[in-house]
């Protein structure tokens, strides 16, 4: 296997090979951080690359296969963490001057399980400034850029991780989704990105957002995926909201097709504008269902949809609201954006947020009515093609200080709700830029959404298609 390939393989291969002793974990950490070096220049995906480490732990995971020693899931396979998470002895700076050189002196549950299970994390990726956007651009770090298309928004807030995913940075990248931020990279970079139900990983410190920020993989293939977050789903003391009982075997039932599921689409979610071309893309996607699988697809209304705006423009501004006071000190290195949306939020009143709660209790309760009569629905995952990485809104959008959320409106409503949904690469438009379908379940129906989407992927496969700084 050549070099630019093997940067590419899938995790799965990975392991096998690895197992097998075809591949060494050290000749592959060291190809994959020598492609790191030649690319990131262009594309800035990693705030902090932990080089020495990784090998380091590389050549440890070699002596131990050569020991005989139990081997974990993930033994000797790269993976990176997401800088909204701490891991011990690296930078945890969350994209903002605020905590600029900060240094994490422990792992949080996810990277000690990832590296329990064997993986070699080879540093820590991009993020806007405490993730609150989706454009991938901080005032620390700077624009990471699409690796279809240099300066273009990658998709946020998981920014280096959908970009290491595109671009060969090996094959298993964490992210975590607020309001889309992992569904969002995936659309734009051109690569799988799930989000579990809320609590089915769970985190350590929790993130004070109202149990709405769901950690999942980022990854090539469906199965990487599945492999990843096999590992890093489980409950956890630290956080009362993780889901109780085990993990499902993901990996081993991920070829089972569900027996025709009942799978609903909406185009716009009853409110939302989409690009034309990202429409095309999304319908011609969706009638694969029916013509390569022989699934029935109903055309459906969601009622509860346009309630979703007034819920997110409410809630985003509310909750970032609580770093206003820092703003006097650092106000002049604070992404513009962010400083209007705390802005935003400073009005909000303890009652006002009370009485919100008690209207996005019923909005997720409608959600999941709507759900007893479908298995899954089918949506657009982001409403645009890339676009500028220096902006919030494409040129041709409405123009707000604050709000992207307008071309992102599919994401948020299943973040409040706590379901399962994932974007899966569904084509290109005549830009050569990458398009999303999302797949959303039931909550608690992780397993069925990894296997609608190894379903589609197997008739629509995309790992194969790289992109030109590749």
């Amino acid at each position: 296997m050549d070099k630019v390939n093997l940067c590419f393989a899938p995790a799965t291969e990975l392991v096998a090979a690895i197992r097998g002793k075809k591949l060494s974990s050290v000749e592959i950490t060291s190809t994959v951080l020598e492609r790191v070096v030649t690319l990131e220049p262009r594309l800035n995906a990693f705030s902090h690359l932990a080089a020495q480490e990784a090998m380091e732990a590389a050549e440890s995971a070699d002596r131990a296969l050569a020991r005989g020693d139990s081997l974990g899931p993930l033994h000797g396979v790269p993976v990176t963490i997401k800088d909204l998470e701490p891991a011990r002895g690296m930078p945890f700076e969350r994209g903002t001057y605020l905590f600029r050189g900060d240094i994490a002196s422990v792992d949080n549950v996810v990277v000690a399980r990832l590296r329990d299970a064997g993986a070699i994390i080879l540093g820590k990726t991009t993020t806007p400034e405490f993730g609150w956007k989706g454009v991938s651009q901080s005032p620390l770090t700077g624009v990471t850029h699409n690796p279809w298309k240099l300066g273009l928004n990658a998709g946020a807030s998981s920014s280096g991780a959908g970009v290491g995913a595109a671009a060969g940075y090996g094959p298993l990248h964490q992210g975590s989704d607020g309001a889309g931020s992992i569904r969002m990279p995936a659309h734009f970079c051109g690569v799988y990105g799930l989000k579990p139900t809320y609590g089915r990983v769970p985190q350590s410190p929790m993130a004070p957002s109202d149990n709405t920020v769901h950690l999942g993989p980022l990854t090539r293939t469906v199965a990487d995926a599945a492999l990843m977050l096999k590992v890093m789903a489980g409950r956890h003391p630290d956080d009362q909201s993780s889901l109780e009982g085990p993990a499902a075997d993901y990996t081993g039932q991920l070829s089972n097709r569900p027996r025709m599921p009942r799978i609903a689409f909406s185009p716009d979610l009853g409110h939302a504008r989409v690009d034309p071309e990202v429409a095309d893309l999304v319908r011609k996607a969706v009638a694969t269902f029916e013509t390569d699988l022989g699934w029935r697809v109903e055309q459906v209304k969601t009622p509860w949809g346009p309630r979703g705006p007034e819920l997110a423009r409410f809630f985003w501004p509310a909750h970032y609201s609580r770093y206003a006071d820092r703003v006097p000190e650092f106000r002049d290195r604070m992404d513009p954006g962010f400083l209007a949306c705390m802005e935003a939020g400073l009005h909000i009143t303890l009652a006002d947020y009370l009485k919100m709660k008690v209207v996005k209790s019923a909005y997720c309760a409608d959600i999941h009515h709507f759900f007893e009569d479908w298995d899954f629905l089918l949506t657009p995952a982001v409403s645009v093609a890339a676009f500028p990485a220096t902006q919030l809104q494409p040129d041709h959008w409405p123009q707000h200080p604050w709000d992207w959320l307008s071309w992102a409106e599919f994401s948020y409503p299943f973040n409040l709700a706590q379901n399962p949904a994932a974007s899966v690469p569904c084509g290109f438009t005549s830009a050569g830029l990458p398009v999303g379908l999302q797949i959303v379940g039931r909550r608690c129906d992780d397993l069925g959404v990894l296997q609608m989407s190894a379903a589609f992927e197997a008739v629509r496969p995309w790992a194969s298609k790289r992109p030109p700084i590749a």
